[in-house]
């Protein structure tokens, strides 16, 4: 009997443990299903993570359209409002270039005071012997005024301070004065012409070798005719020197002036033809062409400046040719003036640097060597310190 029961027991226990295998069963198939559902909210965190996309190249769940589209738009977003946020350059009134050289002038008598006093002392002497006239003329050659010049202002200084007498100092301030101003030569048309004419822009071509500011004159230049009211495309040539073309570009948008260029170590001669059918596409009234500025011994490039001024002849006339030259480097700019003029025919001279430690009589002397006028001078590193040359307002600097 004791065996019957123990077996009943025994068997109970089995069934129960059995239906409790199949219960449990049925609960654990229960709660799995929703296991799936917790699946976005493990994955949606790193949803606006940039590696979203790889996450779904290798297979793993996708994020839900909702959590994903969102922040799929917004870097778009933000990339246009950065875009939208960059403003055009301000465009700036250049100052007016009537009378700028008169305003420059305490900084130009600073550098040139040593040539104009100098002489003064000199000629303030009680006596003016053999000696002191050679002094006088070592003051003048050490300005680099030149052989020849020198001589004839030492010569009509001699007969005029014997024919006047009596010296005092007004009087001898104002001999010097006029006697350099003939020497400099007041008779000289001074204009650059920038005027447009019938057949399109008036043409102006900026040469010089590297280093004595050419480029940065053109822009300036472009300055001096937009405050004379011109307006002026500018053709970046220099296509041998990097960024050239983008320092005459930026000096151009500051005036709101257009800047054709061509790739780097492109055809000087075909921007210089590109920026010309542009002036006359837009009806401008000048073209300002910075030409390439390779070293002046180089004969191949002298003649590709040649070139530059015959493909631009395709259009019309070339109305300027202004030679920059660094008026610190002396005798040496009068080579460079000589070899430019022997390519392309040079109608005016841009003398760059003059409120260092140049020697003004750079001035006469270059006049001389080409017979053509200084029409700019440059006094500084301001963006309006580019003036046109005044022959008077120059020497009463000079005297200080």
């Amino acid at each position: 009997m004791e065996y019957v029961i123990l077996a009943v027991v025994i068997a109970v226990v089995a069934v129960g443990a059995t239906v409790g295998l199949v219960v449990s069963g049925r609960r654990r198939k229960q709660v799995e299903p929703p296991a799936p559902a917790r699946t976005p909210v493990v994955t949606a965190p790193p949803a606006p993570k940039t590696e979203a996309p790889e996450v779904a190249e290798e297979g793993a769940a996708p994020p839900t359209a909702e959590t994903t589209a969102p922040d799929a738009v917004e870097p778009e977003v933000e990339e246009v409002v950065v875009e939208e946020a960059v403003a055009a350059p301000a465009i700036e009134v250049p100052e007016p270039t009537a009378g700028r050289l008169v305003r420059l002038r305490s900084r130009l008598s600073r550098s040139q005071s040593t040539l104009g006093k100098g002489l003064l002392t000199l000629l303030s002497r009680d006596r003016l012997d053999d000696d002191t006239w050679e002094e006088i003329e070592d003051t003048l050659l050490t300005a680099d005024v030149g052989v020849a010049a020198t001589q004839e202002l030492v010569e009509n200084l001699r007969t005029r301070v014997k024919v006047l007498g009596t010296r005092t100092p007004d009087e001898l301030r104002a001999l010097l004065r006029e006697e350099l101003i003939n020497l400099i030569g007041p008779d000289f048309d001074r204009t650059v012409r920038s005027v447009k004419h019938e057949e399109g822009p008036a043409v102006v071509l900026v040469v010089g070798v590297n280093g004595v500011g050419k480029t940065t004159t053109t822009g300036k230049l472009a300055r001096v005719l937009v405050a004379d009211g011109r307006r002026v495309v500018l053709g970046a040539a220099d296509t041998f020197r990097a960024a050239a073309a983008d320092q005459l570009q930026t000096w151009g948008e500051r005036v709101g002036a257009h800047t054709v260029r061509g790739p780097e170590g492109g055809d000087p001669a075909s921007v210089a033809f590109d920026a010309v059918k542009q002036g006359i596409t837009e009806g401008v009234d000048t073209v300002l062409v910075d030409t390439a500025g390779r070293l002046h011994t180089k004969t191949g490039l002298m003649d590709e400046l040649g070139k530059v001024k015959r493909v631009v002849e395709k259009h019309g006339p070339v109305d300027e040719v202004l030679l920059v030259l660094d008026a610190t480097t002396g005798q040496n700019g009068l080579v460079q003036a000589r070899v430019f003029a022997e390519v392309v025919d040079i109608t005016g001279i841009v003398l760059t640097k003059l409120d260092g430690t140049a020697k003004g009589g750079i001035v006469v002397s270059v006049q001389r060597e080409l017979g053509v006028p200084v029409k700019l001078i440059g006094l500084g590193e301001g963006a309006d310190d580019l003036a046109p040359f005044e022959p008077g307002a120059f020497v009463d600097a000079l005297l200080g």
